[in-house]
């Protein structure tokens, strides 16, 4: 069974609106939409799985604007939700501001850094998921360059490259890694036509695989990757799926997990910081039927070798987040 087909595949149920039903679980679906095919999707596809075990019912929004943050909070607090689980790093202050005024509500902040007594903020290892993803690009390149194309341009985001740059350098210490950011707003996370002209520009400098970490921006940038017979890999989700032997790879994060564990338990959860790494399984990389053929069997043993060595410490995945700096790649 593939982990497309353990951990997706539950139909949608009637989305409620917000205030129909006291005393229910609420997601806050960031930028972007609950069907992204990416972060949010992870986070929409962990809700459905915890509503179809248990026939539960959950509250929800799509946000539209910035505006939006403390309104959806404050609406889904007083409407008796909890908990309340948000959606990406952007909801840290609109938390650290809300979660004080309802003290008898637990909120979740997957991505972020909320700091506060009844808040549970989850992080994830990205470095070491970029990592893996960044040994299949080194092993599946044939020019020795590959490519990296971010969302908004956040350390977050550089944790990714960073760690993919170390993982391509590691079985090719003189490839290049070529990286582009698409913007310095949320709108980064939700242009994929700007996604399709970064994939162009680095195909034109001689990269022959892709990675991009950018949200609705990536759709383009595995679309054009398609396009000129270049291999690209996804994020978040798996996007496998999406284009059939021409994704090498997704670098799963496991969001769908965090988000189906806090609906899961409930007011009952624990607060505090949650780190899920590549030991928890937190992070990895999708191998399913959709890029088996693209997947040799050096390029597996080079992947769990890898696995093993971060896992047991043998190998140290430089974390651009807590320096702000990476040895593998200049931005």
């Amino acid at each position: 069974m593939t982990l497309m087909q353990k951990f997706l595949g539950a139909a949608a149920t009637v989305a409620l609106s917000a205030g129909a039903v006291a005393a229910e679980p609420a997601v806050i679906f960031d930028l972007g939409g609950k069907f992204d095919k990416s972060f949010n999707e992870a986070g929409f596809n962990g809700a459905e799985r915890w509503a179809n075990e248990t026939g539960g019912k959950y509250l929800e929004i799509e946000l539209q604007s910035e505006a939006q943050r403390e309104q959806a909070l404050r609406r889904f607090a007083e409407a008796g939700a909890n908990p309340i689980v948000t959606m990406g790093f952007a909801m840290t202050t609109p938390i650290e501001t809300v979660a004080p005024d309802y003290p008898d509500t637990k909120f979740v902040n997957i991505d972020g850094w909320a700091n506060q007594p009844n808040v549970q903020t989850i992080s994830f290892a990205e470095h070491e998921g970029s990592y893996l993803a960044g040994v299949m690009a080194g092993k599946a390149s044939k020019s020795g360059t590959v490519g990296f194309i971010g969302g908004m341009d956040i350390p977050l985001i550089r944790k990714f490259a960073c760690g993919y740059a170390q993982g391509v350098k590691s079985v090719n210490p003189d490839a290049t890694v070529v990286s582009n950011m698409t913007g310095t707003t949320p709108a980064a996370w939700n242009d994929p036509v700007k996604g399709s002209e970064l994939t162009k520009a680095q195909i034109s400098q001689g990269a022959d695989v892709v990675f991009a970490a950018a949200g609705g921006t990536g759709i383009g940038v595995l679309q054009t990757a398609a396009d000129e017979g270049i291999l690209s890999i996804g994020v978040d989700s798996n996007q496998n799926h999406l284009h059939p032997g021409k994704v090498l790879t997704s670098m799963m994060k496991r969001v769908d997990v965090a988000v189906y564990n806090a609906l899961k338990d409930g007011a009952d959860l624990k607060t505090g910081f949650i780190g899920l790494d590549l030991a928890s399984e937190g992070v990895g990389v999708a191998l399913d039927d959709n890029n088996a053929a693209l997947v040799s069997a050096d390029m597996t043993a080079a992947v769990d070798a890898a696995s093993a060595g971060i896992i047991s410490g043998e190998i140290k995945v430089e974390n651009y987040a807590e320096n702000e700096s990476c040895s593998a790649l200049q931005f």
